[in-house]
């Protein structure tokens, strides 16, 4: 859970760029947010670097990503790393806190396993119909812990649900999973589609209201759509 500190280190600090992540497919930016003598390592995505996507001719990767971390913070799953909104030296974009994984966890092991941060990941890629969650998306910072980044491609209006994590598909879900998404759903008629309404369309809103719903009357961890493909490419 974020700081009050670390909330306006990252927001109202002056951005300096160090580097830059070339592997990615939009403008991936390591930077420095510093202000009164605090520093905080991010990843600072502009808007101006995203390309255009086909599926997604709405809004941007900068709001999506914003609204997954509200998402995340107001359901109390803390999944998603501190992330903002803010100007920077390439203009307005999303800005988050930069994750030191242990590298000691082999990924490519840790991501099929029944670790309980992962199930808390699985159910919240299941409400904001996360289209890409990779092995290399996951950000495990001890045995108990566990982030996950890359929450572009999220909350399209349609079931696009893709990721490497289909561990759970069919569970039961626990008391405390229901409760999770009964506070969504109630949420969404209230402050945290307040929360939304600026980074999303009223189609996606409504759409994730939809998905909670059938959740909660399954009362299961969904299965692969077989219109869609079940796990991202690639994998990593």
């Amino acid at each position: 859970m974020a700081t009050d500190a670390k909330l306006i280190t990252l927001r109202d600090g002056a951005l300096r760029v160090t580097g830059r992540l070339v592997d990615a497919s939009n403008a991936t930016l390591y930077a420095v947010s510093e202000l009164d003598g605090h520093e905080m390592v991010c990843i600072y995505k502009p808007k101006a670097g995203e390309r255009p996507l086909w599926d997604f001719p709405d809004g941007c990767l900068a709001h999506r990503e914003f609204a997954a971390y509200i998402v995340s913070e107001y359901l109390g799953l803390d999944v998603v790393p501190l992330t903002v909104l803010r100007d920077g030296p390439y203009g307005q974009g999303m800005a988050q806190e930069w994750i030191t994984i242990d590298e000691s966890i082999d990924l490519a092991k840790f991501f099929a396993t029944d670790h309980p941060g992962l199930r808390t990941m699985s159910l919240f890629d299941a409400i904001i119909n996360n289209t890409d969650r990779k092995i290399g998306h996951l950000l495990p910072i001890n045995m108990d812990s566990v982030y996950g980044c890359d929450h572009g491609v999220t909350f399209h209006v349609e079931d696009k649900l893709r990721t490497v994590l289909w561990q759970w598909s069919g569970d039961t879900f626990t008391e405390k999973e229901i409760a999770t998404l009964e506070k969504g759903l109630k949420g969404l008629q209230g402050n945290l589609r307040t929360q939304l309404e600026p980074l999303l369309t009223t189609e996606e809103i409504d759409a994730t209201v939809a998905r909670i719903a059938r959740l909660l009357d399954e009362g299961c961890f969904p299965a692969p759509n077989p219109n869609w493909p079940a796990v991202p490419w690639p994998a990593f």
